[in-house]
């Protein structure tokens, strides 16, 4: 069985990747160059870097372009790149943009601006202003529980219309609404939340952006193709498979990024530290998500 789907904008597995450090806690490029093989290598055909999982409120700018340009040189055409840009400052965040663009993204991931709270109609004319200067594809990243502030589906239908804003990052945990946006536009859904992944995938969506892919890349390319495939059962058992792991990554009280930075470095992938705000996963955690990352592996 072979899949009419529209061909994906930004690819099908895309990870949201980490952000490695060195131990001192400067920007570890080499590491990131080595990360970002291994994951491509490994069954991801997209990236996103500079995302919340990627630490970018704590990176600078200087640092999100480096990052860009270092990946971009280690994977070539291989996966394609989407850069969050995201800001709370409509200004800041079209500068994010343009140098995203300059540094060799291939689209970039915009997030509903946070703590200011703006209406939709504020919403909207951000987004349209970052993708009307940003020359780029644009992801829109919608997740309220973190911006305090979700995109309608409403909005969504209605800023479906621009020519480049292509492409949904969905953590909204709102089916009803993504339903009524994928029945309605031709928006690219990308599962954001990775136990979302088959659920989306099988409503339409183009693919996912998966911070547990950090440490299981293959398992997780392999939902959506066994499903592209017609083996519905297996995409399935796959994706009830990586519940311990995405419960325990995702779902235990620490963010993403410390967990998935835990294992990477207990795995002897690059990863290095978390930065401040954030503190290190403690050893108990970090036992536990080897013991399920094992189980999951050894399917």
């Amino acid at each position: 069985m072979t899949s009419n789907r529209t061909p994906p904008p930004f690819g099908r597995t895309l990870c949201a990747m980490i952000t490695p450090f060195t131990e001192a806690g400067a920007l570890d490029l080499d590491g990131a160059r080595r990360l970002a093989a291994h994951l491509v290598a490994n069954g991801c055909d997209g990236l996103v870097l500079n995302g919340t999982t990627g630490e970018s409120p704590t990176t600078t700018d200087e640092e999100k372009t480096r990052l860009v340009e270092a990946v971009r040189e280690a994977v070539g055409d291989r996966a394609s790149l989407v850069a969050g840009v995201g800001s709370a400052d409509t200004r800041h965040t079209v500068e994010l943009a343009l140098a995203a663009r300059k540094a060799g993204a291939d689209g970039v991931l915009v997030v509903t601006p946070y703590y200011s709270r703006p209406p939709q109609e504020a919403v909207a004319a951000h987004f349209r202003r970052v993708a009307d200067a940003s020359g780029l594809p644009v992801m829109l990243y919608d997740i309220p529980g973190r911006t305090g502030t979700r995109i309608e589906p409403e909005t969504l239908i209605r800023l479906a219309e621009h020519p480049r804003i292509v492409a949904v990052k969905d953590c909204s945990y709102d089916f009803l609404g993504t339903q009524k946006v994928l029945a309605h536009t031709g928006l690219a859904y990308y599962a954001g939340c990775d136990e979302h992944v088959l659920a989306l995938y099988a409503l339409g969506a183009a693919g996912c952006v998966s911070t547990v892919a950090n440490a299981v890349p293959a398992h997780i390319a392999a939902i959506p193709a066994a499903f592209d495939a017609g083996d519905t059962g297996r995409a399935r058992r796959l994706q009830l498979a990586a519940t311990p792991l995405i419960e325990a990554m995702l779902g235990a009280g620490l963010p993403g990024t410390v967990t998935a930075k835990a294992l990477l470095t207990r795995l002897g992938l690059p990863a290095g530290p978390v930065r401040a705000p954030l503190l290190p996963a403690d050893r108990e955690t970090t036992d536990g998500l080897l013991t399920h990352y094992e189980a999951l592996r050894t399917l």
